[in-house]
This record gives structure tokens, C-alpha cells and sequence, in this order.
């Protein structure tokens, strides 16, 4: 036994949390391993047993051997002829089992460089598989690590003993990383196949928001408060669905905190991406209005078999509503599990029209022009008999597309009904 190898044992045990029994057993095997490439032959020994007293720094081989009568002796790999036999053990007969010392001379010395080759690989195995039993319940936890390397666009976290990878389709979309950062991840999976024991993590997945509103919100972790759903789009915006049991607790602002304390700090941990806070309820009218805020909504028509809300909104509010991208209601189509459809609000401008259209009718009467002229001229602001006479013949003649003369006309008759002279005739006089 070298100080190499007592050294190796002592980091692992310490260092890497691996039981020291474990670290002596992979020592035993490597040294096996090494007596059978060292020793011509040893290849066709059955049993072989390795004793390392570590206390010591010595290595002992053993060999299980068959004791056979003298006669039968053929097999000096596996077998004991029992005159040798009797020596060791006077009551030896055909077919026992003895064990013999086969160490050669320097075994320890020569052979470490071998066995600590063989060593490193069996704890190695040993250490991952400890990472699975240690990390396979741990999925769906939120860990804090260190960024130690980076694989390509994956991220390698140091997380203290073990290591984990946060792949770059888990990576949050503008957040960049610096080795020795320290940042915090979820736990997306831990997984058991190919390469060993994966720590898959995760900064984009929306439990990881879930697991941040957890630790920081007292009602949701003691179930006062309920968190109904999240949609997320990383780094960009996220949409909490919270709800309270609890008529006199507001769910809303047990989130929120007092002065936004609580989801400032989550904000902050998800490096200023938007959080919206909604009010979560089964009637999918109030749940829309309360996910598409701040805009006011004129309309909502629900389609419940084909779980579609069609929505209005005044064209003030549509960018608000839709949001950049189509971001805000794309997110509460996520959030309520149906197809939230925005829209403009067209009946004010219906309205407006039908106004403008019967205006346009009454003036064409009054001047004895036709309606698509009227309509024309009130357009233009000539709404009544009054406003048209303010307008110079030539700005009518241009809005109206017709000659100077015809406007001049236009123009006198407006002048005549204004002052009152001359009653208002139809066109159809």
C-alpha cells in the first residue's frame, strides 16, 4: 500500500461521500485485477481474494484451491495436491477448500500504478451510483450550484459533491453565465441511462417559478394559498394562477407582499422577467378578464364544446390585450387551457358610421346633392348647412371631386339655408 492510494481513499471518503468500505472493496478488485496481468498464468485462477489492511499499507493475494489426492493432481492453478494440503491442515481431504497465499515478492509497490487505473474506474461507477440514490427523489427540487464549465451551449454546475447539467434547451434565453457564478436550478430529472446517472437541471422549466413562489410565499407552502397554474415564456414573461380556499386571505397579495417584497425577489431570481399574478376562477369570463389586465374588455363570448373565448376590445387596448408578440394572450390561452381569441371592438365604429351616414343623408336633402356627395362633404367636416359655408369653394370642389362652379353652387345654397332666408328642400324636389 502506497501513500497514493491511502490518499485516494481518505478523498474519496471525505471529499466525494463515498463509504470507506466501498473505496477498499474497489481498491481489493483493482489489485486482483493487477495480480492477474502481473502473474503468467493467474488468468485461469478461479478465486482470487485481495486483503488490504490499510492501517498496515499491506496487500495479501489469496487463491481458493480444491485439494485433490496426489495422483488426481493436474490443475496447479486451482487444485492442491493433499500431501501439500495436510501440511496447512492436518485433517485436509479430497474435494475441501483451502485458501493460499500467492502474493509475490513487491507485489504492492509493483503493481499500484495498475490497480489504481482499474480503482479509479470502479469508484468512479461507485460515485455515480451514489448520485442516483442520493438525486432520484430529488427531482422537482430547486438546488444552488456553481457554474464550472460549459460543454458546448450545456452548462456543467458544481453543485458540491455531485455534478449536474443544465442543457441549453433548459437555458433561459438572454441569461448569460460566467464560470464560478452561483445560480440556482430545478431539478428537472435524474437520469439512469447511457453514459450513468445524469443531474439534468433546469433555469426555463415553469415549476422552477412554482418551486421559487414555494420558498418564498408562507401561504402557498402551509396550502393556504394554491397555485392553479403557470404558463411561462423564459425570460420573458410568466402568468401565476393562484387561489384561496380561505375567503378572508387575499391570494393575490399574499403573493405580492407587502410592498412587492415577495415577487420582487422571485423577479430578481429570474433576472427581471415578467411575473403576472392572477386571480384563478372556474368561471372562465372572470378568469379571462383577470388574465388579459390591464385591458378592459367590452365583450366576451365563451364557446364551452370547443373551449374558445372570443374577446373585444377597444383599439386603445388591443396592443395591451394581445401583447407584443401576441405574448399576453398566447400565455392565457396556456394558463385557462383554452383558445383565447382577441379581437377590436367595431361596434362604436359601426356606430359612428351609421351617425356620419345619416348626417350625410340629411345635409344631401338640405343642399339637393346626392348621398355619396353629402357623404363625401361630411367627410371632410361639412356636417351641417352652417359648417359647410367656412369652407372655401375650392377645398369643397377638391374633397367632393368636382368642378369650382358646382362647389360655388354647393356653397350658395349653404349660405341661403344658414341665414335662414330659404327653407331646406328635398333632392328628390
Amino acid at each position: 500500500m502506497t501513500n497514493d492510494i491511502v490518499a485516494l481513499i481518505e478523498y474519496y471518503e471525505k471529499e466525494k461521500g463515498i463509504d470507506r468500505d466501498k473505496v477498499v472493496a474497489a481498491l481489493e478488485f483493482a489489485f486482483i485485477s493487477a495480480y492477474r496481468k502481473m502473474v503468467p498464468g493467474a488468468e485461469a485462477i478461479e478465486t482470487l481474494r485481495a486483503d488490504v489492511n490499510t492501517r498496515k499499507g499491506e496487500t495479501r493475494i489469496f487463491a481458493s484451491l480444491t485439494v485433490v489426492a496426489d495422483e488426481e493432481y493436474k490443475d496447479k492453478f486451482n487444485q492442491v495436491p493433499l500431501s501439500t494440503a495436510s501440511k496447512k491442515n492436518p485433517d485436509a481431504r479430497p474435494g475441501d477448500i483451502q485458501e493460499f497465499n500467492v502474493t509475490p515478492k513487491d507485489f504492492g509497490r509493483i503493481a499500484v500504478q495498475t490497480a489504481k487505473q482499474t480503482m479509479m474506474q470502479r469508484l468512479r461507477q461507485a460515485e455515480k451510483e451514489m448520485i442516483y440514490e442520493e438525486f432520484k427523489d430529488r427531482a422537482g427540487d430547486v438546488v444552488s450550484g456553481t457554474v464550472r464549465r460549459f460543454e458546448r451551449n450545456d452548462v456543467m454546475i458544481d453543485l458540491g459533491k455531485f455534478e449536474g447539467i443544465m442543457p441549453n434547451r433548459e437555458r433561459v434565453q438572454g441569461e448569460d453565465y460566467n464560470i464560478g457564478d452561483r445560480i440556482r436550478c430545478y431539478v428537472l430529472a435524474v437520469e439512469n441511462e447511457g453514459r450513468g446517472p445524469e443531474i439534468i437541471l433546469s433555469r426555463s422549466h415553469p415549476n422552477f417559478v412554482r418551486r421559487l413562489f414555494e420558498a418564498e410565499v408562507n401561504e402557498i407552502s402551509d396550502r393556504t394559498v394554491e397555485i392553479r397554474g403557470i404558463a411561462r415564456e423564459a425570460g420573458f414573461r410568466t402568468k401565476v394562477a393562484v387561489w384561496s380556499m380561505d375567503p378572508k386571505v387575499d391570494p393575490v397579495g399574499a403573493c405580492v407582499g407587502m410592498r412587492g417584497a415577495r415577487v420582487k425577489n422571485i423577479v430578481r431570481e429570474l433576472n427581471n422577467e415578467k411575473v403576472d399574478i392572477i386571480r384563478w376562477s372556474e368561471d372562465p369570463r372572470e378568469f379571462v378578464r383577470e388574465a388579459l389586465k390591464p385591458a378592459e374588455l367590452r365583450s366576451i363570448t365563451i364557446d364551452e364544446e370547443n373551449k374558445v373565448v372570443h374577446v373585444t376590445v377597444d383599439e386603445a387596448d388591443l396592443s395591451k390585450a394581445i401583447g407584443r408578440k401576441g405574448q399576453n394572450a398566447r400565455l392565457s390561452s396556456r394558463l385557462m387551457g383554452w383558445d383565447v381569441q382577441v379581437r377590436r371592438d367595431e361596434s362604436k365604429e359601426e356606430q359612428f358610421k351609421e351617425k356620419i351616414g345619416g348626417a350625410a343623408h340629411t345635409l344631401g336633402e338640405q343642399l339637393g346633392i346626392t348621398d355619396e356627395l353629402a357623404n363625401k362633404l361630411t367627410l371632410a367636416g361639412g356636417f351641417t348647412p352652417e359648417l359647410v359655408v367656412d369652407m372655401p369653394a375650392d377645398y369643397i370642389a377638391a374633397a367632393l371631386e368636382i368642378t369650382e362652379e358646382a362647389a360655388e353652387a354647393i356653397l350658395q345654397r349653404a349660405q341661403t339655408i344658414a341665414s335662414g332666408s330659404e327653407p331646406a328642400v328635398s333632392s328628390n324636389d
